[in-house]
């Protein structure tokens, strides 16, 4: 097949060269700045630097870029995207983004299918990506407008190029779960290291702290456009979380040792039953 990946940060980047290195997929190019493309071409990621008009000539457009982008790149290329060309996003959320996106696939006649590769790392950028960032990773797919062609074919591809697995889901339970999953330890990491004392960790810290830190490495505008756009099912997750923080801030306070055991005890047994 023909793909084009416009958006070449880490996850489009990962795309190209997971893409290249399982299949024989012939991949070109599509970003605003150039030395992404440029690096991507001199180490073998896509075959060719594209444009917008090359969308005539693509089976798969998978879209890279941050989520009002990949909306907005569809809207302003739309009638250069074949009738039969299968167009997948790879955004963090899905609520917002799906009913645009379906609402220009129907009137254009492509089929739309909702995307989530749930890899990544702290680092940005083409220069970040890899790949094998995929491997065992889960990719939930949102049908859409996807038939069920389009739907297998981006599914066998997700397979081939090293997802673990493949989980279907609606807009809304997606992001339900990432709010969960993935936003609210981007808001705990974001906080914890705003401690005053934060600065003074070496030599003090171990585990611990690199686990609750890690994604505090944040890229700040894509995860604050992430946060907005899903604000109802991340504000209900924080609002949880600051109840059970309370929980313990009071039994502490109060000096409640049976009241912070058993606080402490249930959240083993969560973790002990979910076999983790």
């Amino acid at each position: 097949m023909n793909i084009a990946i416009a958006g070449l940060g880490i996850i489009g980047g990962s795309f190209a060269k997971a893409i290249k290195k399982y299949t024989d997929h012939y991949i070109y190019g599509i970003n605003r700045s150039p030395q992404p493309l440029e690096d991507a071409v001199a180490c073998g990621a896509i075959d060719e630097i594209g444009t917008a008009d090359s969308l005539s000539r693509a089976d798969i457009l998978i879209l890279g870029t941050f989520p009002e982008a990949a909306v907005k790149f569809v809207r302003d290329n739309a009638e250069k995207i074949p009738k039969n060309c299968i167009v997948i996003d790879s955004s963090g959320i899905k609520s917002e983004i799906c009913p645009q996106m379906i609402e220009l696939s129907e009137k254009y006649g492509f089929p739309f299918v909702g995307c989530h590769p749930m890899a990544g790392k702290e680092q940005n950028g083409f220069s970040a990506s890899e790949a094998d960032l995929f491997r065992n990773a889960s990719c939930i797919i949102i049908p859409c407008t996807g038939d069920e062609r389009s739907v297998k074919t981006i599914s066998d591809l997700a397979l081939k190029i090293g997802f673990g697995r493949v989980v279907y889901s609606t807009p809304e339970e997606h992001d339900r779960m990432i709010a969960f999953t993935s936003q609210l330890p981007h808001v705990i990491a974001c906080s914890y290291v705003l401690s005053p004392v934060c600065k003074n960790h070496n030599g003090f810290s171990a585990g611990s702290y690199r686990d609750v830190s890690r994604v505090a490495h944040i890229n700040e505008k894509l995860w604050a456009e992430l946060f907005i756009e899903n604000k109802d099912s991340l504000i209900e997750e924080i609002e949880l979380l600051t109840q059970h923080i309370n929980m313990i801030k009071n039994a502490v306070q109060n000096g409640d040792r049976a009241e912070l055991e058993a606080i402490l005890a249930q959240s083993r047994r969560v973790k002990e039953e979910l076999g983790e």
